[in-house]
């Protein structure tokens, strides 16, 4: 979903400075995996959840306060210049490993997610960088991301529609010989009956906002940061 390229791999080590941290009282332990996340730490995250939870800390107060707080920082300091895609990647790849650990105890819970995305690159498309981005950023938002790969059939996403509780399709196109495929599955998606019952999010190198409008989208995001602002107005809407 994101048309940010991943060519420079050189970026300065990130920092966990004061400026990085937010304002409000946090539970020490929580304030560790939040700090690991916007350091990219995968090891420390891993190791402060199970000690989060054995101190009787809520896996709701830690997925909201640790997790889902340090990746809406992650976003801001990439809109502001102070990030850029390799720190979003590695700051994401820590809130999963944290997360695969919680997520059986949040089931046992029953916490709500902010809703159901389906995301996929479409037909004739293998590009996956953007995606997978953009997919983990939007679980770090608190969304159940069901990632269909690449190069999905418009039938897989009108399956994943018919079968799954969806309320977001996220359409990802890297190459411009691929952009057809978005609007064939959109009409795909209205021609099965099933397109007034989710929103539809576009984004990738080659796609505009004009582009979005054209083929009948809800939204398009043109980075993974703003994906997540995109997907959370479209549940509210």
């Amino acid at each position: 979903m994101t048309g940010d390229p991943l060519t420079n791999l050189l970026f300065p080590s990130i920092q966990t400075t004061d400026t990085l941290k937010t304002t409000l009282p946090m539970d020490p332990i929580i304030r560790e995996i939040y700090d690991a996340i916007l350091a990219g730490s995968s090891k420390v995250v891993e190791a402060k959840v199970p000690v989060a939870l054995a101190a009787g800390l809520a896996p709701k107060q830690i997925l909201e306060e640790g997790m889902i707080a340090a990746m809406a920082e992650v976003g801001r300091l990439f809109e502001q210049g102070e990030y850029f895609v390799p720190e979003m990647l590695i700051a994401a790849r820590a809130m999963q490993a944290g997360l695969a650990l919680l997520k059986p105890r949040l089931k046992e819970g029953n916490v709500q997610s902010a809703g159901r995305v389906a995301i996929g690159s479409v037909l004739g498309d293998l590009h996956d960088i953007g995606k997978n981005l953009v997919a983990m950023m939007l679980e770090g938002a608190g969304f159940e991301v069901l990632d269909l790969g690449t190069n999905v059939t418009p039938a897989k996403f009108v399956a994943t529609v018919t079968e799954k509780d969806v309320r977001i399709i996220a359409l990802s196109a890297l190459l411009t010989t691929t952009m057809t495929s978005m609007k064939t599955t959109i009409d795909a998606l209205a021609q099965a009956g099933v397109r007034g019952k989710i929103k539809i999010m576009v984004g990738g190198a080659p796609i505009t906002e004009a582009f979005a409008r054209q083929i009948g989208a809800d939204g398009y995001a043109p980075d993974a940061s703003r994906a997540v602002a995109l997907a959370k107005s479209l549940v509210a809407a």
